[in-house]
């Protein structure tokens, strides 16, 4: 896909985001980058509930790998950028950096797998496809 700068999503660390020194428990990063895919979803049109209604296609996390590079505290505004590597038939690969400023202090590659309601996998729907090529170009 395209160069082009990442879907950006600012979050704001809570208390109820940490442990008990204050610092962001390592499965909420899990929660930030969910949070991220979906908001680039909803930037190009699409919700989970019209991919299924609309599209019959769910996502299911494949694969992800996160490397923590820096911890992230309470009160942190952080950014979650989100961006597309590929898209193939059944799958697709995002990259995200989860950012305090220009620090970087996680990031997550995840595979995402296009599956129907039973479970099976299934092609991306074109409009999405196309959607998500669209909001490259734009980004670009």
């Amino acid at each position: 896909m395209a160069e082009r700068a990442p879907h950006r999503l600012p979050v704001r660390v809570y208390y109820e985001d940490t442990d008990a020194g204050g610092i962001v428990y390592h499965a909420n990063y899990l929660k930030y980058a969910e949070r991220g895919r979906t908001e680039l979803l909803r930037a190009v049109g699409f919700d989970h509930d019209g991919l299924l209604t609309e599209h019959g296609a769910l996502f299911a996390v494949r694969r992800c790998a996160i490397e923590f590079v820096k911890p992230a505290r309470l009160d942190d505004a952080l950014a979650v950028e989100t961006e597309v590597v590929r898209l193939r038939g059944a799958s697709l690969e995002m990259r995200q950096t989860i950012r305090r400023g220009a620090a970087v202090l996680a990031t997550v590659e995840v595979l995402v797998a296009l599956i129907d309601a039973a479970g099976r996998p299934t092609r991306a729907p074109r409009a999405l496809a196309e959607a998500l090529q669209r909001y490259e170009a734009a980004e670009a």
